[in-house]
């Protein structure tokens, strides 16, 4: 039998390490990172409830790795946001550069786009090449929602067979994301100190999910109540200690006068029990 090595043996795929995982282009704009954040803050918790292991990677502006093109960036997408269950957070104790489809073989549930144009962009059909074509036929991510922040608009599609179908909003304008078993809709508020409509995501039940920032401060919030309710308890302890006291001191005095006048009767001749 022979035991040459043919060139197909030899050649490994590339990694997460090799792959290049910047373009060296600025964000579209300094909007993005807070939007994507703001969704990481608010679902780091779910996703610590349904991977209790930890066994999860979220990307921001992260490539995706689909196919091996020259360049190699043509065969990548990166979208604004999205998460990968069951996978490790590290490689080999490395922080992931990228998201390689062909080492991992597990697709994104859901993918998300921060629309900074008119949204062509996000909804390109063009075959190898567009965002939308990548992530229904080639990731094949089971969700991806289309967020304009200009127009307050926000476009989910679910995976149905070979396409991608537009998901109905629910009587709130909300959509349902089944994986992360929240909703995805629209809120207008203030986030960092940025105020603006912001695409962020309720519970089953409808409860707004708060950021990690919201959380410390209503936790800080109830840590200050519960320290001016200690304190207006100690102050209401030490009026009544006060009180009292004071009691203690006239029911002495009182004493104290009464003794003195059955001393005095008592010189006279008088005995005060029968009075």
């Amino acid at each position: 039998m022979s035991t040459a090595i043919t060139q197909s043996q030899e050649w490994v795929s590339p990694t997460h390490l090799d792959l290049p995982h910047t373009d060296d282009k600025p964000v579209e704009s300094s909007y993005q990172p807070f939007q994507a954040m703001l969704l990481t803050s608010c679902l780091t918790p779910v996703l610590d409830r349904l991977y209790p292991d930890s066994d999860y990677f979220v990307g921001a502006d992260t490539g995706i790795y689909w196919r091996l093109t020259k360049p190699p960036e043509r065969g990548c997408r990166a979208p604004d946001w999205f998460y990968v269950g069951n996978v490790p957070r590290l490689l080999d104790g490395i922080l992931r550069k990228s998201y390689v489809l062909w080492q991992e073989s597990v697709a994104p549930p859901v993918v998300v786009e921060f629309v900074s144009g008119d949204g062509t962009e996000e909804r390109d059909a063009t075959p190898y090449d567009g965002k939308f074509w990548v992530y229904e036929r080639a990731i094949k991510a089971p969700y991806y929602a289309i967020w304009y922040p200009i127009e307050e608009r926000l476009e989910v599609f679910e995976l149905r067979g070979t396409k991608y179908r537009p998901l109905p909003a629910d009587s709130n304008g909300r959509f349902r994301i089944p994986p992360l078993e929240v909703d995805f809709g629209i809120w207008e508020g203030e986030y960092l100190g940025n105020p603006g409509p912001w695409l962020r995501v309720w519970d089953s039940s409808g409860q707004l999910l708060p950021t990690a920032e919201e959380t410390n401060a209503r936790e800080k919030q109830r840590a200050d109540m519960e320290k001016q309710r200690a304190e207006a308890e100690k102050q209401r302890a030490e009026a009544e200690k006060q009180r009292a006291n004071a009691e203690k001191q006239r029911a002495n005095a009182e004493k104290q006068r009464a003794d003195a006048l059955a001393s005095k009767l008592r010189e006279f001749g008088v005995d005060p029990d029968r009075i």
